[in-house]
């Protein structure tokens, strides 16, 4: 009985010597086989193919001499950081943030726009993303034929081998076949993934997983976003569809199930009837969860219970998700955070009480207030890892047959 695909077997090979190289930098051969438990022969041959494919490059480093014994230059690989070029984005209700980056992921070039974009016609919000790659192309000082692929990540559910966003607070439809609409205008490979893989990839690749193969991320903004890091990558369901964590239900309501997402976003949060000109100003500009910060420093009331409400609903979640996974790490990003203890504080207590004894001391909690810059990273970072050839589209569900910076960072144990 055949028990592999070669070909499956040596495309997985050949990502793992790849993503190898890009983890450790400068890198011989012997330390990738000790990495990877892979055979010198095998190495040789990969390496061997890469190289001649422009996608890493060989340093020959000093000598082997010793003690008047002649020996040749120790041979390091590196990435080859003009191998290709590659634009993410990422799409908010009230800004785009764009980045180009090389075959390593080192930024050429950020763009920030604030606008206000959510609920705007589709072809709208794809022109405006036309637009705003072109000018972060124009500013890295290449040209738009030289870019191989463009990745684009925004809120909500986004089915990852198709490019149609299934649903998201970015757009008055459900099914918008984004990927078309961008790969149309700019005649580029597109690729469309949700905000919160993206920056699970960030963080896997640039930020406060690096180390991990395994962790957990959790994204919170206007909604509640969930990414999953699984033996190195990213964990997508049937159809590759991104995960969610705002639809977990927390209990029952009058109405029917209590969602998460009603409880802890910051919807949720700014959902009471808080007549303040500059609170509807700052919401607009996506600075909310800041002025409500100072509100609630100032005493206010009704925000100060709707925080310890989110926190307390979210110490719970991430129980759940602790309790499911086991993750050595959990990452918490987004918006939110901006409310500081006021939300932590109660996060943190109701986590304790709902975590299971056996389990109290397996995760670690790390807060990490991400820039614009890394969550376009995190984008061009899938684009990156597509291009190197991973063979997996997800480790999740099979596919349908039918149809892959500046940080402030405060770690609890």
């Amino acid at each position: 009985m055949k028990t592999a695909d070669p070909e499956l077997m040596r495309a997985i090979n050949r990502f793992h010597v790849l993503d190898t190289i890009r983890r450790f930098g400068s890198i011989s051969r012997v330390e990738i086989g000790e990495r990877t438990q892979l055979s010198a022969t095998t190495i040789s041959a990969i390496t061997g193919s890469l190289i001649d494919d422009g996608l890493i490059t060989p340093l020959h480093v000093g000598d082997l001499r010793s003690g008047g014994n002649r020996g040749r230059p120790r041979v390091m690989l590196t990435l080859n950081p003009k191998a290709a070029l590659v634009v993410g984005a990422k799409i908010a209700a009230n800004r785009m943030s764009f980045a180009v980056t090389n075959f390593q992921g080192d930024v050429l070039a950020g763009l920030t726009l604030p606008m206000r974009v959510d609920r705007l016609p589709v072809q709208v919000i794809a022109d405006l993303v036309e637009d705003g790659v072109r000018r972060c192309v124009l500013d890295a000082g290449v040209a738009m034929d030289e870019i191989k692929t463009v990745a684009l990540s925004l809120p909500g559910i986004v089915e990852h081998g198709t490019g149609r966003v299934r649903s998201s607070s970015i757009f008055r439809d459900t099914d918008v076949p984004l990927k078309e609409a961008i790969k149309k205008r700019l005649g580029i490979d597109t690729i469309v993934e949700s905000d919160a893989n993206a920056i699970t990839m960030a963080q896997h690749w640039f930020g406060q997983a690096r180390e991990l193969d395994d962790f957990v991320l959790v994204a919170i903004e206007e909604n509640i976003g969930l990414g999953v890091m699984h033996g190195g990558q990213l964990f997508r369901g049937a159809r590759e569809l991104s995960l969610t964590l705002g639809d977990m239900v927390m209990g029952a309501s009058p109405d029917g199930a209590a969602k998460l997402a009603t409880l802890a976003s910051e919807t949720a949060i700014l959902n009471g009837d808080y007549d303040d000109a500059r609170l509807r100003d700052a919401i607009r500009l996506g600075q909310g969860m800041r002025q409500v910060r100072g509100m609630i420093d100032s005493g206010h009331v009704e925000l100060q219970a709707a925080a310890r409400r989110a926190g307390a609903a979210l110490g719970i979640a991430i129980a759940n998700l602790v309790a499911l996974f086991a993750p050595p790490r959990v990452i918490l990003v987004g918006s939110s955070l901006a409310l500081g203890d006021h939300l932590l504080a109660p996060l943190h207590d109701s986590f304790a009480k709902a975590i299971p004894e056996q389990l109290k001391t397996v995760a670690q909690i790390i807060i990490d207030d991400v820039d614009d810059e890394l969550w376009a990273r995190g984008a061009a970072a899938v684009a990156l890892g597509e291009l190197y050839g991973s063979p997996w589209g997800t480790t999740g569900p099979a596919r349908s047959h039918t149809h892959t910076q500046n940080q402030n960072v405060v770690v609890e144990d």
